[in-house]
């Protein structure tokens, strides 16, 4: 929960005020039906195969941000202001 929860959230702030309702709904799905966080982590960082169900657009750009290519600090989540921003 420690790794998973910040690149999750991270990952929501810089992305979801522009994913389509198809891919939001997949991410949704993603974020709640694996019973276990650490599955998502181990998927986003390539460490194990992704599932059929979750191998998706949403899962690939997860994977892109885990790369973290250009090496941000993550080590907390973001404040939920974000999500009363207004879309950019």
């Amino acid at each position: 929960l420690i790794l998973i929860r910040p690149l999750s959230s991270l990952f929501a702030k810089e992305n979801l005020n522009r994913m389509s309702e198809q891919q939001l709904n997949r991410y949704d799905r993603l974020i709640n039906e694996p019973s276990n966080d650490w599955d998502i982590y181990y998927w986003a960082t390539e460490a194990k195969p992704t599932p059929a169900e979750f191998e998706n657009d949403v899962m690939t750009m997860l994977r892109e941000f885990a790369k973290n290519k250009k090496r941000e600090q993550r080590l907390r989540q973001p404040d939920l202001e974000y999500l009363f921003e207004p879309p950019r």
